[in-house]
């Protein structure tokens, strides 16, 4: 079976996302596009051999379309989610999964009521191969139980629009859905401090910024976000359990040794690092939905937590670094919970 899917927004990572499920992905075929700018989803659906909509929900109605996938603004997400909820198609929504904790919800609500999980969250880190042999590792017990976890997350540099709250909605949101994830534990505390500055930055930013989150069973969690470090993209995540410790593998690259030294490249921006897990990750979500199975990536209730720490580290933030409980509505049976 070939996957039809519907594309709504065809902006930098919609366009990349038709080239991967067009060159990469078997089994798939981009039907479908839509987008705000009608002259640029126009050319996007001429170039990959789809049809251009005027909206998302005339998109979603189509019989074109047996999948959605939303890669539209931020804010439009929770509109598309539900509409594709509401037509019993799958759909896989790019982070966030809405802007808000209650729009979230509405998603939760939706999909129970479905009765069947159909939306899968953006959430790439999840697929990529290190953080896989982490979460083996991890899981195996050999090394007892986690303690502290050590994350970094470092950009050479960021645009102007970006502001100090992204640095947990857009930044750090990718290891706190990756932790949960890896620990199998929830947070309950979120903490942001604000050492001094870089000169390298703009006026307006608080950058670096340290986050310090606790975990319903005590693991801390401390993480460096710096999004003008200028020397690469850097990710790095060190859990400390028991009886040993497991670290995220750099990607590799050669080492180069030339005028008197020793070194290898690093990498400059987050597609070059996550293209792998970029591309199993909708593998493995084209597969599901072409068998007919419930999705088995991030899912509605991940895109809430995720949500609901990032509001908590803001606040925290915005409140000079004061300890912000994360206020978390408990987890439905429906996701694997005891609600």
């Amino acid at each position: 079976m070939t996957v039809r899917v519907g594309v709504i927004g065809t902006g930098m990572i919609g366009q990349d996302h038709i080239r991967r499920l067009t060159d990469v992905v078997t089994g798939a075929a981009v039907t479908a596009v839509t987008d705000l700018d009608p002259a640029r989803a126009a050319d996007v659906a001429a170039r990959a051999g789809a049809t251009a909509f005027p909206t998302g929900a005339d998109l979603i109605a189509s019989p074109d379309v047996d999948a959605v996938l939303v890669t539209s603004w931020g804010p439009t997400h929770a509109e598309h989610v539900l509409n594709a909820v509401a037509a019993g198609k799958p759909v896989f929504c790019e982070k966030p999964l809405a802007t808000t904790a209650e729009d979230c919800l509405r998603i939760v609500d939706a999909e129970r009521a479905h009765g069947r999980r159909l939306v899968q969250v953006g959430f790439m880190r999840r697929f990529d191969p290190g953080y896989r042999q982490m979460k083996d590792v991890l899981a195996s017990g050999d090394l007892g139980a986690p303690l502290l976890v050590h994350c970094a997350h470092r950009n050479p540099a960021v645009p102007e629009s970006y502001t100090s709250a992204m640095a947990a909605q857009d930044t750090a949101v990718h290891e706190i859905d990756v932790l949960r994830w890896l620990l199998d534990d929830e947070f309950v505390s979120a903490q942001v401090l604000t050492p001094r500055a870089t000169s390298r930055r703009f006026e307006h930013l608080k950058d670096p910024q340290v986050m310090l989150f606790e975990t319903a069973n005590g693991v801390r969690i401390d993480l460096e976000v710096f999004v003008n470090c200028q020397y690469g993209y850097d990710i790095q995540c060190e859990a400390v359990a028991e009886a040993g410790l497991v670290r995220l593998p750099d990607p590799a690259a050669v080492g180069v040794r030339s005028a008197g030294r020793h070194g290898t490249a690093v990498l400059q921006d987050w597609k070059g690092r996550f293209t792998e897990a970029f591309d199993t990750e909708f593998r493995e979500w084209i597969a599901a939905v072409a068998s007919g199975a419930e999705p088995t990536g991030p899912s509605a209730w991940d895109g809430y937590a995720a949500t609901v720490i990032t509001d908590a580290a803001v606040r925290s933030l915005e409140s000079d670094g004061t300890v912000v409980a994360v206020d978390m509505k408990p987890r439905p049976a429906f996701y694997g919970g005891t609600a």
